[in-house]
């Protein structure tokens, strides 16, 4: 679903004001955030995602399905700590032992992050669908947030672009070789989270149904809660030359 979308399904809505919270659904962020009381110097992180299959072998689709949702969690800077299953079963085309792939290969998605499994829904549905919800932890202040970036600042990008296009060539078996887009896409972003832990991040996003534009859209805008007055005007210079993509896009 698009951002234009997104927005006027949001409308209107809104909720109290309370000192926990720290990142809600006004902001557009990869996690939504919250302290855990009033003297907790920690918050914890909370997401979701699902995705229908993007490759035929249901364990490498688990395992990208997992590897997708948790990325918010590391995209805020934090640690995953728990995840419940989202599966939404095509029972219609799709036998138990399919099923029973996919969650294998979630499962070891999950444990690889170091966070633990505490379980899931299920139900039947016309389109196969596999996720996660996942909550995890950061301290306040090491917390990132995608609109922060500051004048100046350099975009790196940790994975070649481009993944949406191969897996919709996947689907349409347009694609000889698809290895590249698999070990990217069932890469955890944990690893390069970890690196940049080394450095001075001002903001940080994870790229994906949005693409690199909508993505970069909204670490150049401010959050909704900030007066229009308080607001510095941001915009990304993109060299496309330098852009890293997968090989053939």
């Amino acid at each position: 679903m698009g951002l234009a979308d997104l927005s006027q399904i949001f409308s209107g809505l809104s909720q109290k004001p309370n000192p926990l919270l720290l990142a809600g659904f006004e902001g557009n962020e990869d996690c939504g955030a919250m302290l855990l009381s009033n003297e907790s110097e920690y918050a914890m992180l909370s997401s979701v995602d699902f995705i229908t299959p993007v490759v035929d072998d249901p364990y490498i689709y688990g395992q990208i399905a997992a590897a997708n949702a948790l990325s918010d969690i590391f995209a805020m800077g934090g640690k995953a700590l728990s995840a419940l299953n989202l599966l939404m079963w095509d029972s219609a085309h799709f036998d138990s032992n399919i099923a029973n792939a996919i969650l294998r290969g979630g499962l070891d998605k999950i444990t690889e992050s170091g966070a633990l499994l505490l379980g899931g829904h299920t139900i039947k549905d016309k389109e196969q669908k596999y996720g996660l919800s996942v909550n995890g932890i950061v301290h306040k202040d090491s917390m990132w947030r995608n609109h922060t970036g500051q004048i100046g600042d350099a975009l790196v990008l940790t994975k070649p672009l481009g993944s949406g296009i191969l897996t919709t060539a996947i689907k349409a078996r347009s694609l000889k070789d698809s290895a590249q887009a698999i070990q990217a896409m069932s890469m955890l972003n944990l690893y390069a989270a970890h690196i940049a832990q080394s450095y001075e991040i001002h903001a940080c996003t994870d790229i994906t149904g949005f693409g690199l534009i909508g993505h970069a859209l909204e670490m150049c805008r401010a959050p909704k809660t900030e007066q229009p007055h308080h607001i510095e005007a941001k915009s990304m210079l993109f060299y496309t030359q330098e852009i890293p993509l997968f090989d053939g896009i």
